[in-house]
């Protein structure tokens, strides 16, 4: 089987997700070609997995000090170029289409007639699952921006709908409790943020930014540059978490047992949603800005624990393989049958 892949590259939860589906398919022998959109190509890194991948610029939202920012959203995407892009591309030499809410595959394999499978966190919105200010143009977007023939929806707990459990990085490196908070705010001001961690000297913070290019240590807080191999040790080490409301970077640091203080992308259903569901389910705690006092106070909450999830991308990799792409009962059934939740989670 020879599989074209598309990834929304805005997130580095999409890529991180398509890393190890990336692997999973390379260990079944399957020939994986990759896109990314959303991006500059300058911007990508760690991409080693995805051999001789592909980048169009496709859509993505622009933000500006956590919010999303429409009237930039609307100027700065090239929607005739997308149009072009989706026409350009030649999708003969493939024997299916996976995409992970990546518009330009998405749309060339319905045009070309190719039998397509979409993965996401997004298509657990197509399901009856907690939601949280999304109007109606947001839910329109969910369903019509990247379409598919067949879809896989991931999120943290089933809500007794057909979706799957989180695809995160199984690794047998030691995991244990250090001495720092790890922090990664990608859509907030990097120098507000510094600012309000500098002034909790009584914790160490390692801050990982976008608009970092050269390591420095101010004080209490190291501050890093992007890097998928010391983004990871530094997550296995930390004693917890403070992010945006993504789905990626939260579903690691739950199976990795580490507590979670997060911040949504105001204007953005997606992770206002993942917030408000990961605290109702007692699994994380949240802010509405970066404040100092509720990170203050959130560090001496208790520690974690873990939540167990399988090896999620290698029962996709073998699902995708067996070819019956209309029917996922069985893979859904057999996979929440292996995740375990601390004995504090609550349900909807």
């Amino acid at each position: 089987m020879k599989i074209f892949y598309g990834v929304q590259g805005t997130g580095n939860g999409h890529i991180a997700r398509a890393r190890e589906m990336a692997n999973a398919l390379k260990n079944k022998g399957v020939q994986v070609d990759f896109l990314f959109s959303g991006r500059e190509e300058n911007k990508y890194f760690s991409m080693d997995a995805f051999g001789d991948y592909q980048t169009r610029s496709g859509l993505t939202f622009v933000s500006k000090n956590g919010k999303v920012d429409y009237r930039d959203t609307a100027t700065k995407n090239n929607v005739f170029q997308l149009f072009r892009d989706i026409d350009q591309l030649d999708l003969s030499d493939y024997d299916l289409v996976v995409n992970d809410f990546e518009p330009i595959s998405a749309w060339a394999a319905r045009k070309q007639g190719k039998p397509s499978v979409s993965i996401s966190h997004q298509n657990a919105f197509r399901y009856e699952v907690p939601l949280k200010g999304a109007s109606w143009l947001d839910k329109v977007i969910m369903h019509k921006f990247a379409p598919a023939e067949h879809y896989i929806g991931l999120h943290w707990y089933h809500f007794d709908q057909p979706i799957l459990p989180p695809i995160i990085h199984k690794t047998d490196c030691e995991t244990r409790m250090g001495n720092f908070f790890l922090v990664y705010l990608p859509f907030e001001n990097l120098d507000n943020t510094l600012s309000i961690l500098q002034a909790i000297p009584e914790h160490h913070f390692i801050c990982y930014h976008p608009d970092v290019t050269t390591d420095i240590e101010m004080a209490n807080v190291e501050v890093k540059s992007l890097s998928h191999v010391n983004f990871q040790t530094h997550l296995r080490q930390c004693n917890g978490v403070i992010a945006n409301g993504g789905f990626e970077l939260p579903s690691e640091a739950l199976s990795l047992g580490k507590k979670l203080l997060l911040k949504p992308l105001n204007g953005q259903f997606e992770q206002m949603s993942n917030v408000a569901t990961l605290e109702c389910l007692g699994l994380a705690s949240m802010m509405e800005r970066v404040d100092l006092t509720a990170i203050r106070e959130w560090a001496f909450e208790q520690p974690a624990e873990k939540v167990i999830y399988p090896d999620v991308a290698k029962e996709i990799a073998h699902w995708l393989l067996q070819g019956e792409w209309n029917d996922s009962s069985e893979l859904c059934h057999a996979l929440w049958k292996d995740v375990s939740f601390p004995s504090y989670a609550t349900f909807l």
